[in-house]
């Protein structure tokens, strides 16, 4: 579902980047939804359609049930604020501006403390256990990062951690969060959601204290390449797009605010 307003004209956005700005503001929106969220802390940004050397990001402050298509800044690589108004809220900009910069497939780079997700990288072992057929879908794009050296205040953190993601587009982040990245919006929401489903079902599991189930590497592999392999698209679309619109006329019937 594209909502386009007729504010993208007036406001001097084009088309594409006000629905960019719809879409990021629906993250935010369902991330409180699903609480995925921390308050007004952790980070959802995207790059600015059109734009090289910017991206979206929320005035600090702001509460993501707050949040609505025209409160975002365009925040430059360099942490100027090109466009809005607000605070930068130095984090956001050290992790996330040189992922942007630095990594074609990260137009969207979010990034949260989500309570399941996180708990895993508290363990000793953070990894994905396979255990089941979610669990591999999204241990086959998650890269781990083992070290933590305090709060990432600056832009070496943001290079740090593109380098730790390589060909990656899901980062658990030992003592810290997590990480995904995607093409837009709806990819890295889909996988920051299943990201964090796949995290309770394995606490959960764990917390029976009876032994896992682990499927055989042989099943592992073939579950893989059936992934790999698959184009499979629905009406032209990806099951992240399905997913995301869905989750957007939920919000278009509870809180139509989003948009604006």
């Amino acid at each position: 579902m594209n909502f386009v307003s007729t504010k993208s004209q007036s406001q001097g956005h084009t088309d594409e980047q006000w629905q960019a700005r719809i879409d990021l503001a629906a993250a935010h929106r369902c991330a409180v939804m699903h609480d995925l969220h921390e308050g007004i802390f952790n980070h959802l940004t995207l790059r600015v359609p059109g734009s090289e050397d910017r991206y979206y990001q929320i005035p600090f402050g702001l509460h993501w049930s707050e949040v609505t298509a025209s409160c975002f800044m365009e925040v430059g690589y360099d942490g100027e604020v090109k466009r809005g108004e607000g605070i930068v809220e130095r984090s956001a900009y050290c992790i996330h501006a040189p992922i942007h910069r630095k990594k074609e497939n990260a137009a969207a780079v979010f990034h949260t403390h989500m309570p399941y997700a996180t708990a895993l990288t508290r363990l000793e072992d953070q990894h994905i256990q396979p255990i089941g057929q979610t669990e591999l879908g999204t241990m086959m794009r998650t890269g781990y990062d083992e070290t933590y050296d305090g709060p990432g205040l600056d832009p070496a953190e943001g290079d740090r951690l593109a380098e730790v993601c390589g060909d990656n587009t899901v980062l658990l982040m030992a003592s810290h969060g997590a990480l995904t990245l995607g093409a837009n919006v709806a990819e890295a929401y889909d996988r920051l959601y299943y990201l964090e489903r796949v995290a309770q079902v394995q606490l959960y599991a764990m917390w029976t204290g009876r032994p896992l189930k682990m499927l055989p590497e042989p099943v592992v592999e073939k579950t893989y390449a059936t992934y790999r392999g698959s184009s499979m698209r629905y009406g032209g679309k990806a099951n992240s797009e399905w997913h995301f619109d869905a989750l957007k006329r939920i919000l278009d019937k509870k809180e139509p605010d989003y948009a604006d």
